[in-house]
């Protein structure tokens, strides 16, 4: 009977014993009487001991043909030994070339550039740093959802083909067969009220899509967003939700994801302190702040990426800045009745420089003054008629949030730029692989 399969993160069940292990190639060596052969699987990394004495002249001979990402299927006996990666290794006993791998890999041990590597991404995915990452994206995105489930919000999948769009920024616009022109979403959050007045608490999390012609370190043309929307919330609700749902998520990723944080060299200690309350700016006063510091912004202004790094400075955890003016933001905000300037909004900045990673708002619930910013803007009412009966059928208080998935793991991660904090990466001058 053929020895079990056994994955390399589950070899500690079964040490002493035979098991048979597939994956693919890292790193070979040989002295010329034993040869070691470092191999992943996707669970883990281990290092197999082939001695040429102790195996058939074939097997050993076939190690020559090895070259890095060969896929091999490789069976011995798993040793405890403390020195390894994972606390053991493989003595081989049998190995079997499953795929070959030409020997002009591209991406070697060495300096590649960028463009170079994101040419190819589909292979880079293959190196340690990478597979770090989509382990820490991995369990960010199951915290978020964890955390909502555990709250008992229901999720609601959003249409990513709307005539409605949500935000000022740039579209991606499709003919859509007799019905004129549909949008990629930018946005889940107008269907997402809807479903709110009908679940109480809801999120939706999928792919958004912005035509910026940007490219800073922040941006990318398609990106992952998860958008809570809460009835009977106010702004500052809305602020304590985000508060929780950030705390625990990034203290969900230090618990379970220590290797990988530690294989990408991140500074813990600094995601260690990410915990409620976080600061609380009122936007005019963080104009005042600005000032203080040299910057040119003006009351009025949206905040830039470098205003939004002065905002933090000094600061171990996320700062609010909110009650922005209404000119600077989208149009279904709710008036701020302290001061109509303004709505009773909030961006998200997280420390480190990694600038605004949530967005949310109380929601304009008054059915004349949201009719009159549709019109002020001149977007289409017609599209909109349906989001408008929200308010003329049982309007009510209600407030949310979009968290932007990739700069949280840029943030989590310690990453100089977010496109590594997806796998196949879309920018405005990237669209391959």
């Amino acid at each position: 009977m053929n020895p079990p399969y056994a994955r390399i993160a589950d070899l500690s069940a079964h040490a002493g014993q035979s098991v048979r292990v597939r994956g693919w190639v890292t790193h070979l060596r040989s002295s010329g009487k034993v040869a070691f052969i470092v191999m992943r699987d996707g669970s883990g990394t281990l290092q197999c001991v082939l001695v040429k004495s102790s195996v058939p002249a074939d097997t050993w001979e076939l190690f020559d043909q090895l070259t890095q990402e060969t896929t091999i299927e490789v069976t011995g006996e798993v040793r405890t030994d403390a020195r390894a990666a994972g606390g053991f290794e493989l003595g081989i006993t049998a190995l079997e070339l499953i795929g070959s791998s030409p020997i002009d890999y591209p991406i070697q041990p060495k300096e590649h550039g960028i463009d170079f590597l994101l040419d190819h991404r589909h292979l880079w995915l293959r190196s340690g740093r990478q597979r770090a990452i989509a382990r820490v994206r991995h369990e960010t995105e199951q915290a978020m959802r964890d955390f909502f489930y555990e709250r008992d919000f229901t999720l609601v999948d959003t249409p990513i083909l709307t005539a409605a769009i949500g935000e000022r920024s740039g579209l991606f616009a499709t003919e859509y067969f007799d019905e004129g022109t549909a949008y990629l979403a930018q946005t889940g959050q107008l269907y997402g009220e809807a479903a709110a007045a009908a679940l109480g608490k809801i999120y939706c999390f999928g792919p958004t899509f912005r035509a910026e012609k940007s490219k800073t370190r922040r941006h990318l043309s398609e990106f992952w967003m998860i958008e809570p929307e809460v009835a009977f919330n106010d702004s500052n609700d809305n602020m304590n939700l985000q508060e929780e749902f950030v705390s625990y998520v990034v203290q969900r990723v230090l618990e379970r994801k220590k290797p990988e944080l530690d294989e990408l060299e991140r500074d813990t200690s600094r995601l260690e302190t990410v915990v409620g309350p976080f600061p609380r700016i009122d936007y005019t006063d963080a104009i005042k702040i600005l000032e203080s510091k040299g910057s040119d912004a003006k009351w009025g202004d949206d905040l830039g990426a470098e205003d939004e790094s002065l905002l933090v400075e000094g600061h171990d955890r996320p700062v609010f800045i909110y009650n922005y003016p209404k000119e600077a933001k989208a149009f279904y905000m709710k008036e701020n009745p302290a001061d109509p300037r303004t709505v009773l909004c909030d961006d998200l900045l997280a420390p480190e420089g990694y600038g605004e990673i949530i967005g949310g708002s109380q929601r304009e619930d008054d059915y004349d003054k949201l009719l009159k910013r549709i019109h002020e803007e001149g977007l289409p009412v017609d599209a909109y008629g349906w989001y408008l009966d929200l308010r003329k059928y049982g309007t009510f208080v209600h407030s949310g949030f979009g968290l932007g998935l990739e700069r949280t793991v840029s943030w989590i991660c310690g990453l100089p730029h977010l496109r590594e904090a997806i796998a196949f990466p879309r920018m405005m001058n990237r669209l391959r692989p």
